[in-house]
């Protein structure tokens, strides 16, 4: 049995305690909201984001970051990574591993979430786990599979020791750049297939948005030292696949508000939840100009998002784009 602490009350968060718990390991939950500690202790349920999930009682709740502290796991939402990490600080240990397990990248510094928890908490070990997994489902204990990442093997696999049973099944993996990236470039994508389904589009331009989004997503990655193996694994296109498609997916929704005329702040307050690709959008249109990379869907996110751009004219736009072969390395045997 470990001590495990999750930094991070919100949907994500409850469901990851209720695995660890159901794993036999003693769970403390931080969340900086008085009111939702209060909330949780009491009638041991999200009711706001998780509702009909029954937490154990023996889910500990808290506001007190250092008693919190002393366990290993982080589930924040992205944009407060940077000041909850420098906020534990004082309280981490030499060696102690801290799993990352929201989703993004930093705006201003195009930095992935583990290199940031790293960055203000040197002393720990920064390890990553992501994949294909709506808290909605997690937290009921439907079939999910994710993949544990870090630098050494030993820690990965511990990783995977902690969160694996029946229901939670955790791969290992040593490439934590490219399962960063494919979590949260998926979330610009998972926007665009939201945007079109907003504009009542169908199946074909969602199967498009897909294939052509990974594209996407592998080509910035592996030019940033990411393997290919990754983004065909459960933190590219299975993610992808899963925020695209879902009726849980926070950022379709929000996407899907937007095809519908709403703007991005209406889109975002009618979500009630953080939506991490509006926050990824602009940082991934950095690393597309910082690696000089071709991202014509994040691109068309973008304008729409921060440009009042219409939706109907951002779709026009990548469908009259210039010929393109499929895939370029392939040669052809005749000219």
């Amino acid at each position: 049995m470990a001590k495990v602490s999750v930094i991070g009350a919100g949907s994500w968060g409850t469901a990851l305690a209720v695995v660890l718990q159901k794993n036999g390991h003693s769970v403390t939950v931080w969340s900086i909201l008085e009111e939702e500690v209060k909330m949780l202790s009491e009638k041991r349920e999200h009711v706001d984001k998780l509702p009909g999930v029954k937490l154990a009682e023996n889910i500990v709740f808290t506001t007190d970051l250092k008693k919190a502290a002393e366990g290993m796991d982080m589930a924040v939402p992205s944009p407060f990574i940077r000041s909850t990490s420098a906020n534990m600080k004082p309280y981490v240990t030499k060696g102690q591993l801290i799993v990352n397990v929201a989703k993004g990248i930093e705006e201003n510094t195009l930095m992935t979430l583990p290199d940031i928890i790293q960055e203000e908490i040197p002393q720990a070990e920064v390890a990553v786990l992501s994949g294909p997994s709506h808290a909605e489902e997690v937290g009921i204990g439907l079939p999910t599979t994710v993949v544990a990442g870090a630098k050494r093997r030993s820690a990965a696999e511990y990783v995977q020791s902690l969160f694996m049973n029946e229901s939670f099944r955790v791969y290992t993996s040593p490439d934590m750049i490219g399962i960063e990236l494919g979590a949260a470039l998926k979330n610009v994508i998972a926007l665009a297939a939201g945007m079109a389904d907003g504009l009542g589009f169908g199946d074909n331009t969602k199967a498009a948005l897909i294939t052509r989004g990974i594209k996407e997503i592998a080509r910035l990655a592996i030019e940033m030292g990411a393997k290919a193996e990754t983004l065909s694994g459960l933190s590219g296109i299975g993610d992808l696949i899963v925020t695209c498609a879902s009726k849980h997916s926070r950022n379709r929704k929000a996407g899907m508000l937007m095809g519908q005329g709403y703007t991005m702040d209406e889109a975002m307050k009618e979500v009630k939840m953080v939506v991490e690709g509006v926050y990824s959008a602009k940082a991934a249109m950095g690393l597309a100009e910082k690696y000089h990379v071709d991202m014509p869907i994040i691109e068309q996110v973008n304008k729409v998002l921060f440009w009042d751009y219409p939706v109907k004219d951002a779709v026009l736009n990548l469908m009259l784009r210039d010929k393109k072969t499929e895939h370029e390395d392939l040669l052809w045997e005749k000219e």
